[in-house]
């Protein structure tokens, strides 16, 4: 164990029932709805993140001398690469050809979650810097135990990425949309801030969506029915399908993420009268919403824009939310008011061959992104006196 460890016990469990809720979140914060203990216990417990599903749990915990939870990493073995939304397929592949061995791989994450949040959850009343940095050490002892050539920390907080730099970790920056709220008094007041192509674009597809005779409703706690949750699932399950992807929540997960987050959940529904024709499910953390799934059993033009992005926007201005964090990837939505931002991961790489190439990579991969998000955001805002 890393020194200290005689003040501050380090555990590894498997399962996240083997810790209570109030410790876990006590260090989690009620922040970010995704590190919470509900939302990580229900994909664990649903089949979503488990050893069969190639997430195996490996959860590491600091107590202090009195036994206190200090400290906690969600934490998992991983047999593959997907569902973390920071490929490193090129990096595994350029292993395993030179005849090494990527998997299995440990990753400190939220399951099929691209969200920024906390990463190495501390205690508010212990000392921040030194659990982060018995964390940090905690997992470089697990990486060893397990003898893997791999350890990635995807989506920590800004503090957290520059601590895990200082520690030894090779640091990626990626991109994703955002939609920031500039105190607007409702969805016009939104519009008039954008160009006059972008304003005129969106008023548009919104016309379109209006003549399809659909009612859209923000559903929240004990609104959402199970018929909701089980037209979502299915909603869910045919975008999978589409997309030539793999559907890896469950309805029992979507259900238990009712009964457990339900005052933090915002399913965003689209109905013909009684029937249920899209949805887009969304939480709500610190002044923040975050969309999350999506889906329909109707193609329309624009219903995608309007459920997703236009929807969410208004309910966010209706309740002084500071952002909506829209997933991954997706560069249409600059034209539809969200801009470019950083997101962070950081890369425990403990064979020095791979760590010098993986090195010289994200050295070049860090300039092009942020060249794109410069270029983005100066060049092609979609905002007035923002754009050139």
């Amino acid at each position: 164990m890393p020194d200290g460890a005689d003040q501050h016990p380090l555990q590894v469990i498997e399962r996240l029932s083997q810790v209570s809720a109030s410790e876990w979140d006590a260090c989690a914060g009620a922040r970010c709805p995704f590190v919470s203990h509900a939302f990580l216990s229900a994909l664990e417990e649903t089949g979503c993140a488990t050893a069969e599903t190639g997430w195996l749990p490996q959860h590491l915990l600091a107590r202090d001398s009195t036994g206190r939870l200090v400290g906690a990493v969600p934490l998992y073995l991983k047999s593959h690469s997907f569902g973390e939304y920071v490929f490193d397929w090129g990096w595994a592949d350029a292993y395993e050809r030179a005849g090494g061995r990527y998997y299995p791989k440990l990753q400190a994450c939220v399951p099929f979650t691209p969200v920024t949040g906390p990463r190495l959850l501390v205690h508010p009343e212990a000392d921040q810097s030194q659990v982060r940095s018995l964390l940090i050490a905690g997992l470089e002892e697990v990486a060893r135990r397990h003898s893997v050539i791999s350890l990635h920390v995807t989506f920590p907080e800004e503090e957290e990425w520059h601590a895990l730099g200082e520690g030894g970790f090779l640091q990626r920056i990626g991109r994703q949309f955002h939609w920031h709220n500039d105190n607007y008094g409702g969805f016009d007041d939104f519009l008039s801030a954008l160009v006059s192509r972008k304003r005129k674009a969106i008023r548009k597809e919104r016309a379109k969506v209006a003549e399809l005779g659909l009612s859209f409703r923000a559903l929240t706690g004990p609104d959402i029915q199970e018929r909701h949750w089980e037209a979502f699932h299915r909603f869910y399950l045919d975008t999978a399908d589409r997309k030539w992807g793999q559907p890896y929540l469950t309805l029992p997960f979507f259900q238990s993420l009712g009964e457990r987050l339900a005052e933090r959940v915002v399913l965003i529904v689209a109905e013909r009268g009684d029937e249920l024709l899209a949805g887009a499910l969304n939480l709500v953390g610190d002044g923040v919403l975050y969309g999350r799934n999506w889906g329909c059993n109707e193609a329309h033009r624009f219903l995608h824009f309007e459920t997703c992005y236009y929807q969410t926007i208004d309910y966010a201005i209706a309740r002084g939310l500071r952002r909506v964090e829209a997933g991954a990837q997706g560069e249409h939505k600059v034209q539809r008011g969200y801009l470019a931002t950083e997101t962070r991961s950081a890369h425990l790489i403990r064979d020095p061959a791979l760590e010098r190439a993986v090195a010289d990579y994200l050295r070049r991969e860090t300039r092009q992104v942020r060249q794109e998000i410069e270029l983005i955001n100066r060049h092609h805002s979609p905002y007035r006196g923002l754009s050139e």
